[in-house]
């Protein structure tokens, strides 16, 4: 039944359409088309600009790098990630790290979050990393 039903679309009904289509001889045909022809070509034009960009998709860029949205801007630029370390008295934990990242609603524990900015943008935001000094 349904290839029943393709068969009949493919060998009736879009010949039937691509015969009955207002192909222009010229390109000042196009300005004497009527609102029906514009309608009656809109559907294949349609089809045509989707084909032609399934085409060329594979050869555009990919996502560009966004520099507009580096949070760091001069700091250590010439490291591949900053990270600072400070040492804290009277830490529960040894070393911790915490989230400076601005998308960060708090400045909580640093669950690397920012590495996805970094590998999108090109940036090099780390963590601060508290550490105990050992006695």
């Amino acid at each position: 039944m349904v290839l029943q039903s393709v068969a009949h679309i493919a060998k009736v009904q879009l010949p039937g359409y691509l015969n009955r289509l207002p192909v222009p001889e010229n390109i000042t045909w196009f300005a004497r088309l009527t609102v029906s022809a514009w309608l009656w070509l809109l559907p294949f034009l349609g089809v045509l600009i989707l084909l032609g960009y399934l085409a060329i998709r594979p050869f555009l860029p990919k996502e560009k790098q966004r520099k507009d949205s580096l949070i760091n801007l001069k700091i250590q630029k010439e490291n591949p990630k900053v990270v600072n370390e400070i040492n804290i008295e009277g830490l529960c934990l040894t070393k911790a790290a915490y989230c400076r990242w601005c998308h960060s609603k708090t400045f909580s524990a640093c669950y690397g979050s920012h590495s996805k900015h970094n590998e999108l943008t090109g940036d090099n935001v780390g963590p601060p990393i508290l550490k105990k000094k050992e006695v």
